[in-house]
């Protein structure tokens, strides 16, 4: 298990330093400090409202489509500071993909909604879209559902299937992180049960950062874990010491249901 504080290792992929963020007026983070392992699951639990999607959000900078949002401290990626001026945002968002809460495949056909990324990053040929697809679906374990169904609308399949697709369009443009915002909390727990095989599946490849409610959800897919309280980073460790040997009393409280 890699040191979640250690400063020095190579196996670190995402930094962040002393992170405030705000909505206007509104502070929703404050000082947040936590290093990231590559290839790795980290999960970050808290009651809602604690800045969980807040802080995910920052680190693809889907906050700056928010009007009025500013932020200070440092968010580095490989030891490339985000924030930086000249930073090129949509390179960044194809290194860190991201899966939203809701599914939200496009209305269009399975292939076309995998081939959406590539398209956009200059891939033409049928051929090698195909290829991208296969290998997305395949990643996404979804192919041997839909191999057959390529063009027919992804609107028609069920929930599951439908955030798996939005899986496999993410990897479709070979991201090094994987942002999860509540992936499995609309989905029934057969659905939930793939998503999480699939979680699991994927930590070899992928740096995956998911966002849950569900502490047991945490305690199954995560390696990492890290509570958040009101904007604020209470504890961040290894997921089994954070569930059975918590160091702070609140993070106590939260994993063992006395409040959230």
């Amino acid at each position: 298990m890699v040191d979640p504080q250690s400063r020095s290792s190579p196996e670190i992929k995402v930094q962040v330093e002393d992170l405030d963020f705000w909505y206007g007026p509104v502070q929703a983070l404050f000082r947040i400090t936590m290093d990231v392992p590559a290839r790795q699951v980290t999960a970050l639990i808290g009651p809602s409202g604690c800045g969980k999607s807040t802080f995910l959000r920052t680190l693809n900078r889907m906050n700056d489509a928010i009007d009025g949002t500013r932020l200070k401290g440092k968010v580095l990626i490989d030891g490339a500071d985000l924030y930086r001026e000249g930073t090129d945002v949509v390179a960044l968002r194809k290194k860190v993909g991201m899966v939203f809460q809701k599914s939200n495949p496009f209305p269009k056909t399975v292939f076309e909604n995998v081939a959406y990324g590539p398209r956009i990053h200059g891939v033409r040929q049928r051929t090698q879209l195909a290829e991208f697809v296969q290998r997305s679906l395949v990643r996404a374990a979804l192919w041997d559902e839909v191999k057959d169904r390529l063009d027919q609308p992804a609107l028609d399949l069920s929930g599951g299937q439908q955030q798996r697709l939005c899986i496999a369009r993410a990897l479709a443009v070979d991201p090094e992180i994987l942002l999860m915002d509540e992936p499995a909390s609309a989905l029934d727990p057969r659905s939930t049960a793939h998503i999480e095989d699939l979680i699991r599946e994927l930590r070899d490849q992928y740096t995956i950062v998911i966002v849950t409610h569900n502490m047991q959800q945490a305690a199954r897919v995560s390696d990492l874990t890290a509570f958040f309280y009101e904007g604020r980073l209470i504890e961040f460790g290894a997921t089994k010491q954070i569930f059975t040997m918590p160091r702070k009393r609140q993070t106590e409280d939260y994993v063992t249901g006395r409040f959230g």
